[in-house]
Protein backbone atom coordinates (compact mmCIF):
# COMPACT_ATOMS: atom_id res chain seq x y z
CA UNK A 1 0.00 0.00 0.00
CA UNK A 2 1.25 3.33 -0.76
CA UNK A 3 2.38 5.45 2.29
CA UNK A 4 0.30 8.29 2.79
CA UNK A 5 1.52 11.97 3.17
CA UNK A 6 2.56 13.09 6.20
CA UNK A 7 1.39 16.02 5.86
CA UNK A 8 -1.71 17.72 3.66
CA UNK A 9 -3.97 20.70 4.14
CA UNK A 10 -6.21 18.53 5.61
CA UNK A 11 -4.09 16.79 7.88
CA UNK A 12 -2.36 20.35 8.90
CA UNK A 13 -6.00 22.12 9.82
CA UNK A 14 -6.43 18.61 11.73
CA UNK A 15 -3.27 18.93 13.76
CA UNK A 16 -3.73 22.45 14.24
CA UNK A 17 -7.30 21.78 15.62
CA UNK A 18 -6.58 18.59 18.03
CA UNK A 19 -3.42 21.55 19.11
CA UNK A 20 -6.11 23.82 21.04
CA UNK A 21 -8.01 22.68 24.22
CA UNK A 22 -11.91 22.48 23.66
CA UNK A 23 -13.14 20.77 26.87
CA UNK A 24 -16.69 21.26 27.30
CA UNK A 25 -17.60 24.20 27.93
CA UNK A 26 -14.26 25.80 26.50
CA UNK A 27 -14.90 25.46 22.72
CA UNK A 28 -14.62 29.41 22.04
CA UNK A 29 -11.08 28.98 20.32
CA UNK A 30 -11.71 25.96 18.09
CA UNK A 31 -15.27 27.96 17.08
CA UNK A 32 -13.59 30.76 15.87
CA UNK A 33 -11.16 29.13 13.88
CA UNK A 34 -13.66 26.66 12.37
CA UNK A 35 -15.89 30.09 11.89
CA UNK A 36 -12.53 31.75 10.03
CA UNK A 37 -12.05 28.34 7.71
CA UNK A 38 -15.21 28.83 6.22
CA UNK A 39 -15.21 32.15 5.78
CA UNK A 40 -12.01 31.71 3.93
CA UNK A 41 -14.00 29.87 1.63
CA UNK A 42 -17.01 32.75 1.58
CA UNK A 43 -19.31 30.72 3.25
CA UNK A 44 -21.55 32.56 5.59
CA UNK A 45 -21.76 31.27 9.40
CA UNK A 46 -23.70 32.32 12.15
CA UNK A 47 -23.92 31.43 15.63
CA UNK A 48 -26.81 31.07 17.54
CA UNK A 49 -27.25 31.88 21.71
CA UNK A 50 -26.96 28.02 22.89
CA UNK A 51 -23.12 29.31 24.58
CA UNK A 52 -25.20 31.71 26.83
CA UNK A 53 -27.85 29.39 27.50
CA UNK A 54 -25.84 26.21 28.29
CA UNK A 55 -22.90 27.35 29.82
CA UNK A 56 -20.58 27.27 27.18
CA UNK A 57 -18.36 29.74 25.52
CA UNK A 58 -19.44 29.13 22.71
CA UNK A 59 -22.82 28.42 20.67
CA UNK A 60 -23.39 26.45 17.83
CA UNK A 61 -22.04 27.35 14.30
CA UNK A 62 -24.49 27.06 11.49
CA UNK A 63 -23.39 27.09 7.52
CA UNK A 64 -25.39 25.99 4.21
CA UNK A 65 -24.10 26.11 0.92
CA UNK A 66 -27.21 26.79 -1.67
CA UNK A 67 -27.54 23.37 -3.61
CA UNK A 68 -27.38 23.65 -7.12
CA UNK A 69 -29.63 20.63 -7.84
CA UNK A 70 -33.19 20.89 -5.89
CA UNK A 71 -34.25 17.35 -7.22
CA UNK A 72 -32.21 15.78 -4.90
CA UNK A 73 -32.18 15.03 -0.60
CA UNK A 74 -30.64 18.33 1.30
CA UNK A 75 -28.11 17.00 3.82
CA UNK A 76 -26.96 17.62 7.76
CA UNK A 77 -23.59 17.17 8.33
CA UNK A 78 -23.05 17.83 11.98
CA UNK A 79 -19.94 17.18 14.45
CA UNK A 80 -19.27 18.23 18.14
CA UNK A 81 -16.23 20.89 19.19
CA UNK A 82 -15.69 19.53 22.32
CA UNK A 83 -13.54 16.71 23.55
CA UNK A 84 -13.31 15.44 27.22
CA UNK A 85 -11.03 17.46 29.28
CA UNK A 86 -7.47 16.22 28.06
CA UNK A 87 -4.99 15.81 31.71
CA UNK A 88 -2.05 16.56 29.27
CA UNK A 89 -0.15 18.83 26.88
CA UNK A 90 -1.79 18.46 23.36
CA UNK A 91 0.81 17.82 21.05
CA UNK A 92 -0.51 15.87 18.04
CA UNK A 93 2.00 14.08 15.58
CA UNK A 94 1.88 11.71 12.91
CA UNK A 95 3.92 8.99 13.25
CA UNK A 96 5.98 7.39 10.33
CA UNK A 97 3.07 4.79 9.70
CA UNK A 98 1.19 7.55 8.79
CA UNK A 99 -0.89 7.25 12.55
CA UNK A 100 -2.08 10.98 14.12
CA UNK A 101 -1.21 10.22 17.71
CA UNK A 102 -0.68 12.48 20.88
CA UNK A 103 2.31 13.18 22.31
CA UNK A 104 1.29 14.78 25.37
CA UNK A 105 0.12 12.01 27.41
CA UNK A 106 -3.57 12.36 27.25
CA UNK A 107 -6.80 12.28 24.48
CA UNK A 108 -5.62 13.25 20.69
CA UNK A 109 -8.94 14.71 19.88
CA UNK A 110 -10.01 12.85 17.42
CA UNK A 111 -13.48 12.42 18.53
CA UNK A 112 -14.75 14.65 17.02
CA UNK A 113 -12.45 17.08 15.60
CA UNK A 114 -11.67 14.19 12.82
CA UNK A 115 -14.87 14.96 11.88
CA UNK A 116 -14.70 18.20 12.36
CA UNK A 117 -11.59 18.92 9.62
CA UNK A 118 -13.52 16.40 7.23
CA UNK A 119 -15.78 18.19 7.16
CA UNK A 120 -14.36 21.28 6.58
CA UNK A 121 -12.38 20.14 3.83
CA UNK A 122 -15.21 18.71 1.96
CA UNK A 123 -17.02 21.57 2.18
CA UNK A 124 -13.39 23.40 0.70
CA UNK A 125 -13.68 20.97 -2.50
CA UNK A 126 -17.21 21.31 -3.30
CA UNK A 127 -17.08 25.18 -3.09
CA UNK A 128 -13.61 25.20 -4.66
CA UNK A 129 -14.42 22.90 -7.48
CA UNK A 130 -17.90 23.85 -8.01
CA UNK A 131 -19.71 20.21 -7.13
CA UNK A 132 -23.26 19.94 -7.80
CA UNK A 133 -25.36 18.98 -4.49
CA UNK A 134 -28.68 19.36 -3.66
CA UNK A 135 -28.01 21.52 -0.58
CA UNK A 136 -25.33 20.96 2.38
CA UNK A 137 -25.94 22.15 6.28
CA UNK A 138 -22.50 22.11 8.21
CA UNK A 139 -23.61 22.33 12.43
CA UNK A 140 -20.49 22.57 14.71
CA UNK A 141 -22.20 21.85 18.43
CA UNK A 142 -21.13 22.82 21.87
CA UNK A 143 -21.11 20.15 25.00
CA UNK A 144 -21.70 17.32 23.28
CA UNK A 145 -19.53 14.95 25.95
CA UNK A 146 -21.46 16.06 28.51
CA UNK A 147 -25.08 15.41 27.39
CA UNK A 148 -25.55 16.34 23.80
CA UNK A 149 -26.24 19.80 25.25
CA UNK A 150 -24.97 21.79 22.02
CA UNK A 151 -27.43 19.63 19.47
CA UNK A 152 -30.42 19.74 22.02
CA UNK A 153 -30.02 24.07 22.53
CA UNK A 154 -29.73 24.16 18.52
CA UNK A 155 -33.27 25.10 16.73
CA UNK A 156 -33.26 22.05 14.47
CA UNK A 157 -36.86 23.25 13.10
CA UNK A 158 -34.52 25.99 10.79
CA UNK A 159 -32.82 22.97 9.20
CA UNK A 160 -33.58 22.84 5.71
CA UNK A 161 -32.15 18.77 5.15
CA UNK A 162 -34.10 15.76 4.61
CA UNK A 163 -31.10 13.63 6.03
CA UNK A 164 -28.22 14.23 8.41
CA UNK A 165 -24.87 12.51 9.07
CA UNK A 166 -22.66 12.35 11.87
CA UNK A 167 -19.07 10.91 11.81
CA UNK A 168 -19.10 9.75 15.79
CA UNK A 169 -18.39 6.16 16.14
CA UNK A 170 -14.93 4.70 17.13
CA UNK A 171 -14.88 1.52 14.44
CA UNK A 172 -13.25 0.97 10.62
CA UNK A 173 -14.84 3.20 8.04
CA UNK A 174 -17.97 1.43 6.54
CA UNK A 175 -19.92 0.44 9.90
CA UNK A 176 -23.02 2.49 10.26
CA UNK A 177 -24.73 2.52 13.03
CA UNK A 178 -28.48 0.89 12.42
CA UNK A 179 -29.48 2.10 16.32
CA UNK A 180 -28.58 3.77 19.92
CA UNK A 181 -29.77 3.04 22.68
CA UNK A 182 -32.42 5.07 25.23
CA UNK A 183 -30.51 6.02 28.08
CA UNK A 184 -31.57 7.02 31.68
CA UNK A 185 -29.29 8.67 34.71
CA UNK A 186 -30.06 7.27 38.38
CA UNK A 187 -29.08 9.68 40.63
CA UNK A 188 -28.98 8.36 44.63
CA UNK A 189 -28.52 10.39 48.09
CA UNK A 190 -27.80 7.85 50.88
CA UNK A 191 -28.34 9.70 54.08
CA UNK A 192 -27.23 8.21 57.25
CA UNK A 193 -25.78 9.20 61.38
CA UNK A 194 -22.02 10.46 61.73
CA UNK A 195 -20.46 9.26 64.60
CA UNK A 196 -16.97 9.18 65.75
CA UNK A 197 -15.57 6.32 64.03
CA UNK A 198 -13.28 5.33 67.21
CA UNK A 199 -15.08 6.19 70.33
CA UNK A 200 -19.02 5.82 69.25
CA UNK A 201 -19.34 3.63 66.24
CA UNK A 202 -22.65 1.92 66.90
CA UNK A 203 -24.11 5.07 67.19
CA UNK A 204 -23.03 6.02 63.07
CA UNK A 205 -25.10 5.11 60.37
CA UNK A 206 -23.18 4.93 57.59
CA UNK A 207 -24.50 6.19 54.07
CA UNK A 208 -20.97 4.25 52.42
CA UNK A 209 -22.19 1.20 53.47
CA UNK A 210 -25.70 1.61 52.20
CA UNK A 211 -24.31 2.12 49.34
CA UNK A 212 -22.08 -0.05 48.65
CA UNK A 213 -24.44 -2.83 49.56
CA UNK A 214 -26.55 -0.90 46.66
CA UNK A 215 -23.88 -1.30 44.10
CA UNK A 216 -23.48 -5.11 45.16
CA UNK A 217 -27.19 -6.23 44.20
CA UNK A 218 -27.33 -4.40 41.21
CA UNK A 219 -26.55 -5.99 37.89
CA UNK A 220 -23.95 -3.83 36.04
CA UNK A 221 -21.54 -4.01 32.89
CA UNK A 222 -22.61 -5.86 29.51
CA UNK A 223 -26.40 -6.80 31.06
CA UNK A 224 -27.65 -8.43 27.45
CA UNK A 225 -26.89 -7.88 23.78
CA UNK A 226 -28.68 -4.51 23.92
CA UNK A 227 -28.12 -3.06 27.32
CA UNK A 228 -25.73 -1.93 30.26
CA UNK A 229 -25.64 -0.23 33.09
CA UNK A 230 -22.79 1.09 35.34
CA UNK A 231 -22.60 3.29 38.55
CA UNK A 232 -19.94 5.89 37.16
CA UNK A 233 -19.29 8.16 40.88
CA UNK A 234 -19.49 7.97 44.06
CA UNK A 235 -18.88 10.66 47.01
CA UNK A 236 -19.32 10.48 50.48
CA UNK A 237 -17.90 11.13 53.88
CA UNK A 238 -16.06 13.89 55.73
CA UNK A 239 -12.89 12.80 57.37
CA UNK A 240 -11.50 9.03 58.08
CA UNK A 241 -12.67 9.03 61.61
CA UNK A 242 -16.09 9.66 60.99
CA UNK A 243 -18.95 6.73 60.48
CA UNK A 244 -20.29 8.73 56.97
CA UNK A 245 -23.43 10.47 57.37
CA UNK A 246 -23.53 11.13 53.31
CA UNK A 247 -22.63 9.22 50.44
CA UNK A 248 -24.22 10.24 46.47
CA UNK A 249 -23.86 7.98 43.90
CA UNK A 250 -24.04 8.43 40.33
CA UNK A 251 -25.05 5.22 37.55
CA UNK A 252 -26.71 4.50 34.36
CA UNK A 253 -28.44 1.89 32.44
CA UNK A 254 -29.14 1.96 28.70
CA UNK A 255 -30.86 -0.67 26.53
CA UNK A 256 -31.95 -0.30 22.79
CA UNK A 257 -35.24 -2.01 24.52
CA UNK A 258 -37.46 0.64 26.31
CA UNK A 259 -38.62 -1.83 28.39
CA UNK A 260 -35.50 -3.39 29.36
CA UNK A 261 -34.37 -0.15 30.17
CA UNK A 262 -37.36 0.48 32.59
CA UNK A 263 -36.52 -2.96 34.48
CA UNK A 264 -32.73 -1.90 34.67
CA UNK A 265 -34.32 1.38 36.45
CA UNK A 266 -36.45 0.08 38.47
CA UNK A 267 -34.30 -2.55 39.58
CA UNK A 268 -31.92 0.28 41.07
CA UNK A 269 -34.29 2.40 43.02
CA UNK A 270 -35.04 -0.82 44.87
CA UNK A 271 -31.88 -1.87 45.26
CA UNK A 272 -31.43 1.37 46.41
CA UNK A 273 -33.96 1.43 48.91
CA UNK A 274 -33.57 -2.18 50.42
CA UNK A 275 -29.97 -0.68 51.23
CA UNK A 276 -31.24 1.84 53.22
CA UNK A 277 -33.58 0.26 54.79
CA UNK A 278 -31.37 -2.69 56.19
CA UNK A 279 -28.48 0.04 57.02
CA UNK A 280 -30.49 2.46 59.06
CA UNK A 281 -30.52 4.92 56.47
CA UNK A 282 -32.71 6.85 53.84
CA UNK A 283 -32.38 7.64 50.45
CA UNK A 284 -33.40 9.78 48.02
CA UNK A 285 -33.54 9.14 43.98
CA UNK A 286 -33.64 11.28 40.92
CA UNK A 287 -34.37 9.65 37.52
CA UNK A 288 -33.65 11.36 34.10
CA UNK A 289 -33.48 10.77 30.81
CA UNK A 290 -30.18 10.64 28.99
CA UNK A 291 -31.42 10.51 25.40
CA UNK A 292 -34.03 8.77 23.06
CA UNK A 293 -32.83 5.83 21.20
CA UNK A 294 -33.62 5.22 17.89
CA UNK A 295 -33.32 2.36 15.19
CA UNK A 296 -33.15 2.57 11.25
CA UNK A 297 -34.99 0.21 9.03
CA UNK A 298 -32.02 -0.61 6.83
CA UNK A 299 -34.36 0.50 3.35
CA UNK A 300 -35.03 3.97 5.03
CA UNK A 301 -33.63 6.89 2.58
CA UNK A 302 -31.26 8.30 4.77
CA UNK A 303 -29.14 4.87 5.41
CA UNK A 304 -30.05 4.02 1.11
CA UNK A 305 -27.83 7.65 0.88
CA UNK A 306 -25.15 5.93 3.56
CA UNK A 307 -24.82 2.77 1.76
CA UNK A 308 -24.23 4.53 -1.72
CA UNK A 309 -22.05 7.15 -0.21
CA UNK A 310 -19.90 4.43 1.25
CA UNK A 311 -20.16 2.36 -1.71
CA UNK A 312 -19.23 5.56 -4.07
CA UNK A 313 -16.26 6.40 -1.56
CA UNK A 314 -14.92 1.90 -2.06
CA UNK A 315 -16.17 1.26 1.53
CA UNK A 316 -18.69 -1.80 1.98
CA UNK A 317 -21.62 -0.98 4.87
CA UNK A 318 -21.74 -2.99 7.68
CA UNK A 319 -24.94 -1.70 9.82
CA UNK A 320 -24.31 -2.44 13.52
CA UNK A 321 -25.52 -1.33 16.83
CA UNK A 322 -24.22 1.00 19.16
CA UNK A 323 -23.73 1.49 22.78
CA UNK A 324 -23.59 5.03 22.87
CA UNK A 325 -25.17 8.27 21.99
CA UNK A 326 -24.07 10.93 19.44
CA UNK A 327 -25.84 13.90 18.10
CA UNK A 328 -27.66 11.68 15.75
CA UNK A 329 -29.58 10.87 18.85
CA UNK A 330 -31.16 14.56 19.13
CA UNK A 331 -31.83 14.78 15.65
CA UNK A 332 -33.23 10.96 15.25
CA UNK A 333 -35.68 12.39 18.10
CA UNK A 334 -36.45 16.09 16.58
CA UNK A 335 -37.51 14.34 13.09
CA UNK A 336 -34.69 14.46 11.06
CA UNK A 337 -33.29 11.28 10.26
CA UNK A 338 -29.51 11.25 10.94
CA UNK A 339 -26.97 8.58 10.36
CA UNK A 340 -24.26 7.89 12.63
CA UNK A 341 -21.03 6.63 10.65
CA UNK A 342 -17.66 4.97 11.63
CA UNK A 343 -14.48 6.91 10.59
CA UNK A 344 -11.56 5.12 11.87
CA UNK A 345 -11.39 6.86 15.14
CA UNK A 346 -9.52 3.85 17.83
CA UNK A 347 -8.80 4.45 21.48
CA UNK A 348 -10.80 7.70 21.95
CA UNK A 349 -10.94 9.24 25.50
CA UNK A 350 -7.93 7.73 26.43
CA UNK A 351 -4.12 8.43 25.90
CA UNK A 352 -3.48 6.18 23.29
CA UNK A 353 -6.34 8.03 21.19
CA UNK A 354 -5.41 7.92 17.36
CA UNK A 355 -6.61 7.82 13.62
CA UNK A 356 -4.70 7.28 10.21
CA UNK A 357 -3.99 10.03 7.92
CA UNK A 358 -5.25 7.38 5.36
CA UNK A 359 -8.75 7.00 7.09
CA UNK A 360 -9.26 11.15 7.30
CA UNK A 361 -8.59 11.72 3.59
CA UNK A 362 -10.68 8.61 3.16
CA UNK A 363 -14.10 10.12 4.83
CA UNK A 364 -13.17 13.35 2.73
CA UNK A 365 -14.01 10.93 -0.30
CA UNK A 366 -16.97 9.39 1.83
CA UNK A 367 -18.46 12.78 2.64
CA UNK A 368 -18.98 13.98 -1.26
CA UNK A 369 -19.71 10.08 -2.24
CA UNK A 370 -22.72 11.29 0.45
CA UNK A 371 -23.34 14.67 -1.29
CA UNK A 372 -23.48 12.70 -4.76
CA UNK A 373 -25.66 9.80 -3.76
CA UNK A 374 -27.80 12.54 -1.99
CA UNK A 375 -28.25 14.33 -5.01
CA UNK A 376 -29.59 11.74 -7.16
CA UNK A 377 -31.63 10.53 -4.12
CA UNK A 378 -35.72 11.33 -4.57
Amino acid sequence: MQQPPLTSPLVDLFLELCGLPSPPGEEREVADRVAEYLRSLGVRVTEDDAGARIGSSAGNLYARLPGSDQSGTPLLFCAHLDTVPPVGALEPFVDEEGIVRNAGGTILGADDKAAVAVMLEAARRIVADGLPHAGVELLFTPMEEVGLQGARAFDASALEAKAGFVYDQAAPIGDVVLGAPYARTVEARFHGRAAHSGMYPEDGRSAIQAAARAISDLRLGRVDDVSSANVGLIEGGTSRNVVPEWCVLQAEARSHDPETLATLVREMLEAFAYAASVSDCSVDTQVSDQYSGYRFRPDEPAMLIAYDGLRGAGFEPRAILSGGAADANVFNEAGLPCVNLANGMAEIHTPDEHIAVDDLEAMVEVTLGLVEAARSAA
